[in-house]
């Protein structure tokens, strides 16, 4: 006679994602908000809020050229709730902090920029967030976004040594005939952008926002992309020094982090 108590029960009748609807939802995370310091010149004719230029840096070669910029001034962070503060540095942003920071750059010969250092991960449910909290609290005339493409999205194989740099725009950008980044390809099709970098060009496409998405490989490292990248720097009027090679793994170098969203192509 069978033991209905030890036997091995039926399969479910449901769909493991089913199953979803009889968990309790996860709680409610408070909205990303961006926080302002004082003008620190407030004679100053263009507004922290409404610079010509916003760059946002999330790759690890980016990062490390936008804390060598100089002169800049610290003028906001953009705050998520979940992630934690403690580890960060007391008096000064430091490049290994798990931070948004916000700086305010003057560029010879063109109005001032803002340059933004996203050094934490974004969960992908909370990369709309973010990108709405900080293109709703800075109003630039266009946005730069310069982020790294992931072999697993990229059609085709990737060399671990072969610098490779590809841009994405909004239709606005594309219309207006003068795009911040000259001579780079167009991303290919079949290969596609995600992450926190993708909704931010998102965002910018809904609000008709000029913006540029730059997608470099390798993703991390001393690389071969930073060549590039600080021409790129210096085309815009921001001065990043002379480039030596040395170890950079205290200016924004090391293992990057993965920013996960809905897929932009």
């Amino acid at each position: 006679m069978e033991d209905v108590l030890t036997e091995t029960p039926p399969p479910s009748r449901f769909f493991p994602e089913d199953l979803d609807n009889f968990a309790s939802p996860p709680p409610h995370l408070p909205s990303p908000f961006l926080l302002l310091n004082p003008n620190p010149n407030p004679n100053t004719n263009s507004p922290l809020l409404n610079p010509s230029l916003l760059l946002i840096a999330i790759s690890a070669p980016s990062l490390s050229l936008l804390h060598r910029t100089a002169p800049k001034t610290l003028v906001g962070n953009l705050f998520l709730p979940e992630i934690p503060l403690s580890g960060n540095a007391a008096l000064a942003p430091y490049p290994r902090d798990r931070s948004c920071n916000l700086y305010a750059v003057d560029r010879p010969g063109s109005s001032p920029a803002v340059l933004a250092a996203v050094q934490y991960p974004v969960a992908p449910e909370r990369s709309r967030a973010v990108a709405k909290s900080l293109l709703g609290g800075v109003g630039a005339e266009r946005v730069l976004i310069l982020d790294a493409i992931r072999s697993e999205n990229y059609r085709g194989r990737l060399a671990v040594d072969e610098a490779l740099v590809f841009k994405l725009e909004t239709a606005e950008q594309r219309r207006s005939g003068d795009p911040v980044v000259r001579g780079v390809e167009f991303l290919p099709s079949g290969s596609v952008m995600d992450g926190l970098g993708a909704a931010i060009l998102a965002e910018c496409q809904v609000r008709r926002v000029k913006a540029t998405l730059l997608a470099t490989w390798p993703e991390s490292g001393p690389t071969s992309v930073v060549p590039t990248l600080s021409r790129l720097f210096r085309e815009l009027g921001l001065d990043v020094g002379e480039i030596d090679g040395k170890d950079d793994s205290d200016a924004g170098f090391g293992p990057s982090f993965r920013h996960d969203s809905d897929l932009y192509t």
